[in-house]
């Protein structure tokens, strides 16, 4: 697990034998879209030999967690859902150690929730320390800093008395909030067209600052469905994860490598 390694950054240490690990963020699994799910689980389906040696998520994994008790609510509709994706990461972490950094979107999954998928938690940041060098690791969100009205609102939902409040109300309410939340997030999406571009990206000098405070030189991160690596001057770097979407034109499904020959993006079979 990560320890804290300063007021600002925890620190992740790779055993000595790991040749490979592998980062993916922003699949946004949900039950409404079972194509980028079948996708994700053929990729956790594959034979050991086949994988690194760690995969990290570096957030939003799920379009939306409302608590952990949606895996074993007979108040969850979804419940089947929900239980299939973690039975199918329990399974992959038998072999292999996954690594589980929270996003937007799924921030609420929490200790339960971990345990059932087998995933290790992971501050936000994390500075990884593989190959000799300190890799930077975010969601993302937090560096975002333009934009002001989502700031202020995740300021507000990491709270912890926010959260313990919003946790103790029933599932169908916590859901029904979740959903209208979601319902204002693609409204400002539709006034963009939907183009990526146009949204609100991680600031350049926050993110060259975290970089230098944590020793490191890459940055990688998700959350803003802009895949791209971004020179940031004196051989800083950040690199953007794909988003994961098995039905849009063109189809989306992406891991990032890290090993002895640096990053490489591999394309996942989408047939």
């Amino acid at each position: 697990m990560s320890t804290p390694s300063s007021d600002r950054f925890a620190q992740l240490r790779a055993p000595a034998h790991w040749q490979a690990v592998e980062f993916i963020s922003d699949l946004h699994l949900q039950p409404g879209e079972p194509k980028t799910f079948e996708v994700w689980r053929a990729f956790l389906q594959r034979p050991v030999h086949e994988r690194a040696d760690a995969l990290f998520i570096l957030g939003d994994l799920f379009e939306v967690w409302v608590g952990d008790d949606v895996l074993d609510s007979s108040a969850s509709t979804d419940q089947t859902f929900w239980r299939a994706c973690a039975d199918a990461l329990k399974a992959f972490s038998l072999h292999t150690p996954v690594y589980f950094m929270a996003g937007n979107r799924d921030f609420l999954l929490g200790a339960e929730g971990l345990k059932a998928c087998g995933m290790q938690g992971l501050s936000d940041p994390t500075a990884l320390d593989f190959l000799g060098q300190h890799w930077l690791l975010s969601h993302g969100d937090a560096l975002c800093l333009a934009d002001t009205d989502y700031m202020r609102f995740r300021e507000q939902v990491r709270q912890p008395i926010w959260q313990r409040e919003f946790l103790a109300r029933p599932l169908a309410e916590r859901t029904a909030i979740a959903r209208g939340l979601r319902e204002q997030s693609e409204a400002r999406k539709r006034s963009t067209a939907g183009d990526p571009s146009l949204w609100a990206d991680v600031d350049t000098t926050a993110a060259r600052d975290s970089l230098q405070a944590a020793g490191a030189n890459t940055l990688i991160h998700g959350h803003t469905h802009r895949p791209a690596e971004h020179a940031l001057g004196n051989g800083l770097q950040r690199v953007v994860l794909s988003d994961w979407d098995a039905v849009a034109q063109p189809p989306r499904a992406e891991v990032l490598r890290l090993d002895a020959q640096g990053l490489r993006r591999i394309p996942l079979p989408l047939s």
